[in-house]
């Protein structure tokens, strides 16, 4: 895998970890420059500036510096932050240093924790000064920020994926708010700030069910991202209060010993063991439940997004009631490097099917 760019500002096609081809049982590890290629587009769909992204990954010399790195430049948005003349330009500073601490989790090294934590407090002292109405809400297993207009019509729930978290998707967010919707950005067991404390877990519907108890909105819909996409779908299945469901790269079905080694690795640290990490694996399967949606489903893939051991949301789409089946050529996982041929149409798909009745 050629890590070079091939032109001027744009890094040579690497896979991402969950791309990695069938020849997996003889994976060679990726080193620095490998690594940030595949990270290239999910960094920057997730906002971070793409010339800050290639100036802090092509200095790095070893895989063991992308932690560090990034939590340094984190932090130098967090001092720029302190020096700021405006308090929106402070806030705005530190949600580009939650994005960076987030980011410097994608690896794995003995600061990932800390760095999650500091993403978390990052988001919530950015949105104290951008958003003063923004409301943390906390439970059993989930935590995040509520947003947007106390007489907003309906809530969208946000939920991350296998190794995502809420700083991830603030540009999602930031596209459903415009559509006077509000917004619940969270973290779920083994997610962003709590994945030190809690594992993964696959009944996601009840942390969903005690979500939407502490949240109380009237009309709620669920937007799911990777691995969040099936805990929205199954969530959407067996909680009847969802109202419109969508889903973003996520897995209709997992088949463990044709996943690649990089995703089975994530998976047993975020479950805590392989053997947890095989047992998850195996319950990711929509094809008993994928009928049971009758909420408005839109299902999101790029057609490039081509990972051994998983099938994408094409028979998800079908099998649903009310499913719609939007397949962008040359997106990638994530479709971060398509963003102007989905996100607009999601937003518009939750403010469409969560508007008031009547309105």
């Amino acid at each position: 895998m050629d890590a070079h760019r091939r032109d001027a500002g744009r890094p040579a096609r690497t896979p991402h970890p969950r791309q990695s081809r069938p020849a997996d049982r003889r994976y060679r590890p990726m080193n620095a420059h490998e690594f940030a290629a595949a990270q290239w587009t999910r960094a920057t769909g997730a906002g971070v500036d793409p010339h800050e992204y290639r100036r802090v990954t092509d200095a790095l010399t070893s895989l063991d510096d992308w932690g560090p790195a990034l939590v340094r430049t984190a932090h130098t948005h967090l001092a720029r932050a302190d020096r700021a003349a405006s308090s929106l330009s402070a806030g705005e500073h530190l949600l580009t240093a939650a994005r960076w601490f987030h980011l410097a989790t994608l690896a794995p090294h003995a600061g990932a924790g800390r760095a999650a934590a500091d993403a978390d407090g990052a988001l919530g002292r950015g949105l104290a000064l951008l958003e003063p109405g923004a409301r943390r809400v906390s439970g059993d297993g989930f935590t995040g920020w509520l947003r947007g207009p106390d007489d907003a019509p309906a809530t969208v729930v946000v939920v991350p994926g296998l190794d995502s978290a809420k700083e991830e998707f603030l540009d999602l967010a930031a596209a459903l708010l415009a559509r006077g919707l509000a917004v619940f950005a969270m973290d779920g067991p083994g997610q962003g700030v709590l994945a030190e404390t809690t594992t993964l877990r696959p009944e996601y519907e009840q942390v969903v069910s005690r979500v939407l108890d502490a949240l109380g909105a009237q009309r709620v819909g669920l937007v799911g991202l990777s691995l969040g996409g099936w805990f929205a779908a199954r969530a959407a299945a067996l909680e009847p209060r969802v109202a419109a469901v969508a889903t973003v790269s996520g897995p209709f079905r997992l088949d463990w010993e044709e996943l690649p080694a990089p995703v089975r690795d994530i998976m047993a640290r975020r479950t805590g063991s392989a053997d947890a990490a095989r047992a998850f694996a195996r319950q990711v399967n929509l094809s008993a439940l994928a009928r049971r949606i009758t909420a408005p489903l839109l299902v999101v893939d790029g057609e490039a997004d081509v990972i051994p051991g998983v099938t994408n949301g094409g028979p998800l789409a079908r099998l649903a009631p009310h499913g719609t089946h939007l397949s962008v050529p040359h997106g990638d996982h994530l479709l971060g490097n398509v963003r102007p041929d989905w996100l607009p149409r999601l937003a518009d798909h939750f403010a469409r099917t969560l508007a008031a009745p009547g309105a």
